[in-house]
């Protein structure tokens, strides 16, 4: 009989999502303050100075070969570039509701896209996930946002989606990449390349920028948004993956939305209403059918974990 899961490792994968979905929210405070790209510039900047240590490779690990190469640049240029470009936009025009409901389809746009790419087989009940997902999407996208005009709010669901389809990419590229180096470097290379992908248009918005204006609350916030997003959120994960069979740990993907919505209400006075109400539990309905354990015959590694977003 195999031995259970430490508790603490359930704690870790929690609280890896929760994160996730807490900064998703925040970033809407933050792209008030700075423009979008310097803000994923300075992110991507503080994250590298923060990981330096994780670049090196290990004794044990081998070099990378050009195979490797490529898969991390496309891997940093979804996962890190557009992903951040889509959602820092998304969620300026947008609210952390919607962004929430959008975000919780990350699960069901993986199975999809192994579907595609990878040619894994897609169940009835990883089909209903998907199903609800796009129900949740459908319904977010119809409700009424505070503060955005409908064509504005539509188009900020677009990009969500388009950064839950970024998302996904990352993590169907990132299972050909996790044999071959460790989490940390592959965390350290995918940022070192998505500060260079953004640094030109970075260095524009810089030039023409008061950062005096700037308050200290804004500078703690960004330094939070980048080292969550780039270094705490992927040892959490990591940490409790070691004890939690893969298939059992995507379950706390439901832990992203819920932490993105309960950000948006709590802290950002957002209201929930009518559709809202019935897009989210669409969402987590979706998120819970896509990621339930499914009798694998080996060991019940059957679907594949989420990075940090």
């Amino acid at each position: 009989m195999s031995q259970r899961p430490p508790v603490y490792a359930y704690f870790f994968l929690a609280s890896s999502m929760a994160l996730v979905g807490s900064y998703v929210a925040l970033s809407k405070t933050l792209v008030l303050v700075f423009p979008i790209f310097l803000l994923a510039w300075l992110r991507f900047g503080i994250a590298a100075v923060a990981m330096a240590s994780w670049v090196k490779r290990s004794p044990t690990e081998a070099p990378l070969s050009q195979h490797d190469r490529v898969l991390l640049f496309f891997e940093s240029f979804f996962g890190n570039f557009l992903f951040s470009i889509c959602m820092l936009f998304g969620v300026s025009m947008t609210s952390a509701l919607a962004a929430g409901v959008i975000m919780a389809a990350i699960p069901a746009m993986v199975a999809l896209m192994s579907w595609v790419a990878l040619r894994e087989r897609i169940t009835a009940q990883v089909a209903a996930g998907i199903a609800c997902a796009v129900g949740g999407i459908a319904l977010v996208s119809l409700a009424k946002h505070e503060g955005a005009a409908s064509g504005t709010s539509l188009l900020g669901n677009v990009l969500l989606f388009c950064a839950v389809a970024c998302e996904a990419s990352y993590v169907v590229i990132g299972k050909k990449l996790t044999g071959q180096v460790s989490a940390k470097r592959i965390s350290a290379l995918v940022n070192l390349w998505g500060l260079a992908l953004v640094t030109p248009f970075g260095l524009w918005q810089a030039m023409r920028f008061d950062f005096g204006a700037v308050g200290g609350p804004s500078w703690t916030l960004l330094v939070f948004y980048s080292l969550a997003a780039s270094m705490i959120t992927v040892w959490l994960w990591m940490t409790g993956l070691k004890h939690v069979p893969a298939s059992s740990a995507g379950v706390f993907t439901v832990f992203l939305p819920v932490s993105t919505a309960l950000v948006g209400v709590i802290f950002l006075g957002e209201r929930f209403d009518a559709l809202q109400v019935g897009a989210f539990g669409l969402a987590l309905l979706g998120v819970v059918l896509a990621t339930w354990p499914r009798h694998s015959g080996r060991d019940g590694r059957s679907a594949a974990p989420v990075r940090e977003l």
